[in-house]
C-alpha cells in the first residue's frame, strides 16, 4: 500500500509518539526496522503517519523501547486500529479542509476539554444562526454549500456534549466575545441563551473575563486544550483566521496549560459568570 498522502492528525500523532519513544530509548530507525523485519524508510513513514503499523508491532516496538506505560501503549493501538470511514466525519472527507475533519476527531476522543475564547464562541455550543453568520463572513466570500456544509458539521460535532459519558468541558470566555453581535441582536441574543443552556450542563463550566479585570491574560487566538488517554496524548488547537493548528510538544502543553490556569484565576467564578451573561442577554431583547 502506498504512502498516504494526507494523514490525519491522530495517525500523525501515533507515529509521532512511536519516535519520541524511539528516540527516547537511544534507538535508530535502522534498529527499529531490523527488529519487525522492514526497512528503515517504512519506519520514516510509519513515524510520520503516512502508513499504518499493526498492533502487534507497536508492542513489539514499545517492548524494545524500554517503554512500560501501559496506558500509553493501549492507546496507541486503538488509534492503530482505527480507519477511514469508521466516524461520522468521514462523510466530509473532500468536501471540508482536513482540518475540519481533525478538530472532529479531536473532540471525539478527548477525555476532557478546556478552551479560551476571545472574540467567538466555542464552536461546541454555537447555535446554527450564529455558525452561519461566522462562515458567511468569511473572506473570500464561501459558496452556499460549503456555507451550509460547515454548518451542518459544526452541529453534528456538538454530540460529544450528549453522550452518556461525555467530556467535562471548562470554557473561558472573554466579555468581548459575549458582546460582539455576531448575525445582528436577534442571533446574538439566542447564542448567549444557548450558552446560559449550556452552562447548566453538569459536564460544562463556563467562566468570563470582564473588561473590568486589571489582569493581563492573552487572548488574541483562540485556544483548546484536549486532554487524552494517557497525558501524552494531550493536544492544544491553536485556531486563527486562517487555519488551525495541532501543537503537542511538552513545552507548549505546559505554556498552554499555564495559560488557562491562570485565565481561570482572573475570570470571574461560575456562578457569577452566568448572571454576567444573563445580564447581557437581557439587554439585547
Amino acid at each position: 500500500m502506498p504512502p498516504r498522502d494526507n494523514p490525519t492528525a491522530r495517525q500523525a500523532r501515533l507515529g509521532c509518539e512511536l519516535r519520541k519513544l524511539r528516540e527516547q530509548a537511544g534507538r535508530t530507525a535502522r534498529e527499529a526496522a531490523g527488529l519487525i523485519s522492514t526497512d528503515q524508510a517504512k519506519i520514516s513513514h510509519m513515524e510520520a503517519g503516512r502508513i499504518g503499523i499493526s498492533e502487534a508491532r507497536i508492542r513489539r516496538l514499545a517492548s524494545f523501547y524500554a517503554c512500560d506505560d501501559a496506558v500509553l501503549i493501549e492507546a496507541l493501538c486503538a488509534i492503530s486500529r482505527e480507519h477511514r470511514g469508521q466516524f461520522w466525519w468521514d462523510e466530509y472527507r473532500g468536501v471540508l479542509a482536513p482540518g475540519f475533519l481533525n478538530i472532529a476527531e479531536l473532540e471525539h476522543h478527548a477525555v476532557y476539554m478546556r478552551c479560551l475564547q476571545s472574540v467567538t464562541l466555542p464552536g461546541l455550543i454555537q447555535t446554527p444562526q450564529y455558525a452561519r453568520a461566522l462562515f458567511e463572513g468569511v473572506l473570500p466570500k464561501l459558496p452556499e454549500d460549503e456555507v451550509e456544509a460547515r454548518v451542518e458539521h459544526r452541529m453534528r460535532r456538538q454530540a460529544v456534549l450528549d453522550r452518556e459519558k461525555p467530556p467535562k468541558f471548562d470554557i473561558i470566555i472573554h466579555e468581548a466575545g459575549l458582546r460582539m453581535r455576531v448575525g445582528g441582536r436577534v442571533v446574538a441574543h439566542g447564542q448567549l441563551v444557548r450558552l446560559l443552556e449550556a452552562a447548566d450542563r453538569p459536564n460544562v463550566t463556563v467562566r468570563v473575563i470582564p473588561f473590568a479585570s486589571e489582569k493581563f491574560v492573552e487572548v488574541t487566538q483562540t485556544v483548546l486544550y484536549a486532554g487524552g488517554v494517557a497525558p501524552q496524548l494531550d493536544t492544544v488547537h491553536i485556531d486563527t483566521p486562517f487555519r488551525g493548528a495541532h501543537l503537542d510538544a511538552a513545552a507548549d502543553l505546559n505554556r498552554y496549560r499555564m495559560q488557562l490556569d491562570f485565565a481561570e484565576q482572573v475570570s470571574l467564578a461560575p456562578e457569577e459568570s452566568r448572571s454576567f451573561i444573563h445580564h447581557l442577554a437581557r439587554d439585547l431583547q
